[in-house]
This record gives structure tokens, sequence and C-alpha cells, in this order.
């Protein structure tokens, strides 16, 4: 939320400067609020976990945070029951006619697939197409992110030679001024990632519509914004719990798959003490989005 202060004092035009939200008296008197309307489209087979993660996330604010969840029509989910889907969720269809503040299209473990194979590919092109018109902000996450940035910019995600998995140190990247999404964050912090693909970071700055936002020495770029932030791709998972990663690693182990312990995930060579050191800039980073959101959007969507 902003800080109501006085135009003339001398922090307003710092505050200002710095991409910190600050509003004078007369414009706070005059200001309507209402509830911040938030779509998650979950691609992810584990869509309890998966929401809950993201809930746990959007609510760590001020604001109150209506959100919509929606799946896929032309695929449906063999690990979530369909009583559930049907009580809880929305086809795309149902929600097209509609506005949102923001909307979060996650991962999708289908990241060894051309995306035109991806089952329900069609459909969505049909919400990227619909973001631009009907969404002020969206995040990609993940698979999510890579293809969205192939359907917007042509940018093509490549095969890695192993799966890159674990919790990772990144940078932000210098900018002529400060992110308001980067706000806060420590300069080096961390995030996990679990994926098989990447985008590379030379293809990324070759385009004049996209920024880097922070990057990794061993993930490679990590968060990447358009200018005005209406799109926002993140490579990796802030969102995940502490145990995540560890699930992932026993259930590839249990299925025979050439899997090595996550990286820098344990805190020692015991495997009993997890380092979640990854959570206070997850909730930095979408309590900033939020409050960008918030202050983009207009009163009536």
């Amino acid at each position: 939320m902003p800080i109501v202060i006085d135009r003339n004092i001398p922090a307003y035009s710092i505050l200002s400067a710095e991409q910190i939200v600050v509003m004078d008296r007369e414009r706070a008197t005059t200001q309507d609020i209402r509830p911040i309307e938030i779509a998650l489209l979950n691609l992810m087979p584990t869509k309890k976990e998966t929401e809950t993660q993201f809930m746990r996330l959007l609510s760590n604010s001020p604001l109150q945070v209506n959100i919509t969840l929606i799946h896929t029509e032309s695929y449906r989910s063999r690990n979530t029951e369909a009583e559930y889907l049907d009580r809880f969720y929305c086809d795309f269809k149902d929600v097209e006619d509609r506005q949102f503040d923001g909307m979060i299209v996650t991962g999708a473990p289908v990241e060894d697939m051309d995306f035109e194979r991806v089952a329900y590919w069609e459909e969505l092109c049909r919400v990227f197409d619909f973001t631009r018109g009907h969404v002020t902000s969206t995040i990609f996450i993940c698979w999510g992110a890579m293809a969205a940035l192939k359907y917007f910019y042509d940018i093509e995600k490549h095969a890695l030679p192993k799966k890159l998995f674990g919790v990772f140190a990144h940078r932000k990247a210098p900018l002529e001024a400060p992110d308001p999404l980067m706000r806060g964050i420590s300069d080096e912090f961390h995030m996990c990632h679990s994926r098989h693909s990447t985008v590379r970071e030379s293809d990324i700055r070759k385009d004049e519509r996209l920024m880097v936002l922070a990057t990794s020495h061993r993930a490679g770029p990590a968060i990447v914004s358009d200018k005005d932030h209406s799109q926002i791709f993140v490579l990796g998972h802030m969102e995940y719990d502490r145990d995540t990663l560890e699930k992932e690693y026993l259930r590839d182990l249990g299925r025979g798959l050439p899997i090595e312990k996550p990286f820098c995930y344990y805190a020692d060579k015991s495997q009993k003490v997890i380092n979640m050191n990854w959570s206070s800039t997850a909730n930095l980073f979408y309590n900033n989005w939020l409050n960008f959101v918030y202050q983009t959007t207009p009163y009536q969507l």
C-alpha cells in the first residue's frame, strides 16, 4: 500500500524517484478502493499444492485479493478429482468476457515436448491473447514463461544437458532506475529451479521490448519483464514450499529417473534439514507486484 505524505516534503521526491509508491493527501482523500481481481491458470498436476502456494503469497498483503481459479478445458488433469475441479475451478470460456487486475500462469511438466504438441496449446494461446486486453499484469512461471516468451517474442527454449534442480543464487540486474517489482529485494537472493529447458539471456537482450531484472550464473535469466510490466516472466519457483524440491527428488528416485540431489538445498550432508532461503524474496516480490497492480488498474475494471 502507498504511504500518504505532503507533496512538499523532501522524502516525496526521493521516494518517487526510487519507484516507491507515495501519495499526496489530496489524492488519498479522493481515492476509490476495491478488491483486486487475480486469476490463476493452474497448469500443474499438483493443483491443490500449487494453488495453496500462490494463495499463501497473495494473502501476505493488506489488500483484499479475490482469486479466480482456472483450468484448461481441452485437457483435464488426471491427478485432481473432477468433483474438486468442477467445484472450485472455472473453464477459460467462463471468464473470457471478464477483466482482471492480474493473472498468474503456472508452469507445467511438459518441457520435453514441442509447444505445438502440448494438448492444450491452442487453448493456452487463446489465454495469452486474452491477457493482452483483459489483464493489467500477468506473471508467467517456468514452462509458462518459456511458452509465453515463444508466443509473444519468438524466443526459443533450449534443452539442458541435465535437469536444473535446486536453489540458486541470483543477482538483480543493474538498471538506470529502480524497478518497482524488485524493490526491497537484496542485490543477491535465492530462488528454486526445477526444469529441463532454458531460454538464453542473449536472445532476450536482443529484443528491446524486454528487460532482464535478475539473472543467475548457474541458472541463467530468472526474472524478465516488458517495459510496462504487463508481462512478467519468472523462470524459477519463488512459490515453492520448504519440501517441494525434496518431494520431486524422492519421486524421481522412486521412478528410477536420473536425478541428482537438489543443489544447495540441504543444510548438511544428512539431508534432514532444508535451508529455506527463498521465502522472504517470494513475499517481497509478490507484494511488490500486487502493489504495482493496485496502483495501475482503474477503479472500474
